[in-house]
């Protein structure tokens, strides 16, 4: 009887501290490492993980990166941590890790693929941006009063609804305003229905149309307000002086009525000054106020636009006078740390400058996100002449120990001087400079303890205002 009181206390004992463990700071170490890790050649990534943890290494060739100094080889795959674990990468290649509590217990794993170093251009610069989309977006209904003084609205009771895109009229592909008003006029004066092609949530679909002889201008009109084209200011996050592809603005640019993403046909980037700047306040976000120089002076082209900015290419090189137009390393999401940092942007002119920040929270992200930082302004010279962050500063870069690091992203409505930043990591794989990476396979999970349902993770609601 008294061994099997002693079995059972022991029992108790062990679940009691596997459920104390994991609420310790190194399971939420090893915890919270994503499925997927990038780290560059020359890079270090520290475990905070001692015993009762180990690491089994399974790599794809023999020295691919050193544990606590100790070259990763055919006979040094199964590592009992006795202390916070230092990982310094050798070369090129893949390997997954799988952490364990007492050796035999899963508790992660992870793929760790590490990449050749990488160097860019900072940005910085005011840009103008304008931008076309594929086909015309509708942003508004307007009442067509008919010959028979009845106000009727053909395209809403034709279900064609705000937010559309319009990609073609009778088999026409559309571009322009004027373009969707003389083909509905032209139709109406041949007694045509019209075959309309749109684009909603990614399906397309065709929907027929009658058009009405309007009594005011005495043209045929369906009853919408329909934009071609947006233009702003933003600024360059960066640019890779070898191929000449940039990223710029860190989010996507959306049309100001529907709040739909705006799906580029083509566009281009110019030169921008700024010649003011809105304060920002609690609740209301500033503004930086700029102005095109010389449209018809095209720095580039612009082929995509999606959740972390616009993308394309230069047509011409653009320096950033603080770095003398000289590159800087590219430091990956597990080299991103708390504390000090520093960002570059344009408050006054053309003239870029550096302005102190600090990164408050990181979160290493498996999947793409406009949030992998926190960051606070610090600067009080930038906090007196902005208030925080403010429009047009999104894409601003953010560089820490002489790395570029992310971009600003969001600004949060309720403390302008905090806001969110994405990770450069993202970035780079829309510009293409790195590749994008593959799903997790179905067989990588997470562990044991994710099965009962021990997450850890925090998550905190904010509203936020897109810049």
């Amino acid at each position: 009887m008294d061994r099997e009181r002693r079995r059972k206390l022991l029992g108790i004992t062990i679940a009691v501290l596997i459920v104390v463990f994991t609420f310790s700071p190194q399971f939420r170490s090893v915890y919270n490492l994503p499925p997927h890790l990038r780290i560059m050649v020359g890079e270090n990534h520290l475990f905070q993980a001692s015993f009762p943890i180990s690491i089994n290494v399974n790599p794809d060739r023999d020295g691919l990166f050193k544990i606590d100094g100790n070259l990763i080889t055919g006979n040094k795959r199964n590592i009992r941590l006795v202390a916070p674990a230092a990982l310094e990468t050798v070369r090129l290649g893949k390997a997954d890790l799988e952490f364990k509590l007492l050796g035999f217990i899963p508790l992660r794993k992870t793929s760790i693929n590490v990449l050749p170093q990488l160097k860019v251009v900072p940005g910085g610069h005011s840009i103008g941006v304008v931008l076309h989309s594929q086909g015309v977006l509708v942003v508004g209904y307007s009442p067509v009063e008919g010959a028979d003084n009845k106000v009727n609205i053909p395209a809403k009771e034709a279900n064609i609804a705000i937010g559309d895109t319009i990609l073609a009229i009778n088999g026409q592909p559309v571009q322009s305003d004027n373009q969707v008003a003389d083909i509905i006029n032209q139709a109406g004066q041949e007694v045509k229905l019209l075959d309309v092609l749109i684009k909603r949530n990614g399906q397309t679909v065709h929907l027929s149309v009658q058009p009405i002889l309007c009594q005011e201008t005495q043209r045929y009109r369906i009853g919408l307000f329909v934009r071609d084209s947006a233009a702003g200011v933003g600024t360059m996050t960066f640019y890779d002086p070898g191929t000449g592809a940039y990223g710029a603005l860190g989010h996507v640019i959306t049309d100001s009525d529907t709040n739909q993403p705006i799906a580029v046909e083509h566009g281009k980037i110019v030169n921008a000054t700024i010649s003011g700047i809105q304060h920002g306040r609690r609740g209301q976000p500033g503004e930086k106020i700029g102005v095109f120089l010389e449209e018809e002076n095209i720095l580039g082209n612009i082929n995509k636009n999606c959740n972390f900015g616009i993308f394309g290419s230069l047509t011409q090189p653009i320096k950033n006078e603080l770095k003398e137009g000289a590159t800087i390393p590219v430091a990956s999401m597990s080299q991103v740390k708390l504390g000090p940092a520093e960002m570059l942007t344009v408050v006054d002119g053309q003239n870029i400058e550096r302005f102190a920040v600090e990164i408050q929270k990181v979160a290493l992200q498996d999947t793409p996100d406009t949030k992998g930082m926190v960051i606070k302004i610090t600067d009080k010279r930038l906090l007196d002449k902005t208030g925080g962050i403010v429009q047009g500063m999104s894409g601003s870069p953010i560089i820490q120990d002489g790395r570029l690091v992310g971009a600003v992203t969001h600004v949060f409505v309720h403390d302008p001087t905090r806001g969110y930043g994405c990770f450069i990591d993202w970035m780079l794989m829309e510009a293409e400079i790195l590749p994008k990476e593959t799903k997790q396979k179905a067989g990588n999970k997470p562990g044991f303890f994710s099965s009962i349902g021990l997450d850890i993770l925090n998550s905190g609601g904010v509203k936020i205002h897109l810049n």
